[in-house]
């Protein structure tokens, strides 16, 4: 038999050679065993706290099981069709895919050949920089002012082969976000020459006036690409489910790019049952990570540990040791965080809010680890 390390180095483009695959972590039950504890309060991937709306539970227990033999729409229409009138866009504005990650694909792929470039912060969602690297394209990097996306070094970036550009807003992991006068400054001085896209993961968390709602400027922006998600707010993370919304030239061309039937049957229905909600689900959750915001920055204070906080469900905090070996500190008390070394925060940790009674005991745990 022929050994691969004959073959593979010849079939394999040198930028998915280089690449470094992402390690997800191991599944709770295996955790559980390895670190010993009989709970684990997983406050490292920004998950609501609170789980999906009633009506998306609702959806899910009588979704019926023998839709499981029959493929979804696979263009998830009547979702596309609820969100137009949400929105008041053509429902050929929205493209539906397998959670936020498979929309950025699908946009890089429609607008970036190999040695293209897209823009974004350095400190910011990694998808962006993963997907133009295993795609042959090159990634510029910005770095953040503020803990805040630099419009005017985003600006001086870009160059003849730059094609897109990925504003999160507000960011993850730093709650920073762009106001309405600051996006729109931002899409009048690009013009046309790049696709805009605008990341809105954690839009519904955000209660600000001065925050701007990316899918009302598409009909003023053509080249302005919203990106939004079932995953946060709506609590749907372990169904895969998100969309973007543009002008629909744009999407008629990202459409050429997207994988129909990506998108499975329940997660279509338990997402479109979520927009029926009255406001009530988002109001709890808000309303969860503001108490327990301010909670956990008043014992962050009192026991001088430096933090990043904005908007989003999560707090970035700054501790005296190694980011990885507090982790695994963390996780023999049950509290799963994430390091963000790799988010080039080195010796810092984001924290997903939970209710304040789950973040006491975090606070507890904590304050023992990093003693």
């Amino acid at each position: 038999m022929t050994d691969p390390s004959c073959f593979l180095p010849r079939l394999v483009p040198s930028y998915v050679q280089a690449f470094t695959p992402y390690v997800p972590s191991k599944p709770d039950d295996v955790l559980k065993k390895l670190y010993g504890v009989t709970h684990l309060y997983r406050m490292n991937n920004n998950e609501n706290a609170l789980g999906p709306p009633t009506a998306s539970v609702q959806a899910i227990e009588s979704f019926m099981p023998d839709m499981a033999s029959i493929y979804p729409s696979g263009d998830a229409y009547h979702l596309r069709h609820r969100l137009s009138e949400i929105f008041g866009l053509s429902p050929c504005s929205f493209i539906v895919g397998n959670g936020a990650n498979e929309v950025i694909s699908f946009v890089i792929k429609a607008f970036c050949a190999q040695g293209d470039a897209i823009i974004t912060a350095d400190k910011t969602f990694a998808v962006y920089e993963w997907v133009a690297e295993f795609s042959g394209c090159t990634c510029t990097l910005v770095p953040l002012k503020n803990h805040t996306f630099d419009p005017d070094a985003i600006l001086a970036a870009r160059d003849e082969k730059t094609k897109v550009i990925f504003i999160c807003n507000p960011n993850n992991p730093t709650g920073t976000y762009w106001n309405h006068e600051t996006l729109c400054r931002f899409l009048d001085s690009v013009g046309g020459e790049q696709i805009v896209v605008l990341d809105e993961a954690y839009a519904e968390f955000v209660s600000q006036p001065d925050y701007p709602d990316g899918i009302k400027l598409i009909s003023k922006y053509p080249n302005l690409v919203v990106f939004r998600t079932f995953s946060k707010m709506y609590g749907l993370a372990g169904l895969r489910i998100g969309y973007l919304a543009a002008n629909q030239n744009v999407t008629d061309i990202i459409r050429r790019t997207s994988v129909v039937y990506s998108v499975n049957g329940l997660a279509q229905a338990a997402a479109l049952a979520a927009l029926s909600d009255n406001g009530e689900h988002i109001q709890r959750t808000r309303d969860l990570v503001r108490a327990s915001r301010s909670f956990l920055e008043e014992e962050l204070d009192r026991i001088h540990l430096s933090y990043v906080s904005g908007e989003g469900n999560y707090i970035m905090i700054e501790v005296p040791i190694s980011d990885t070996l507090l982790y695994r500190r963390l996780m023999r008390h049950g509290y799963m965080v994430r390091t963000m070394t790799g988010f080039r925060f080195p010796n810092y940790i984001r924290v997903t809010l939970h209710p304040v009674p789950v973040m006491k005991g975090f606070l507890s745990a904590l304050t023992q680890c990093i003693l």
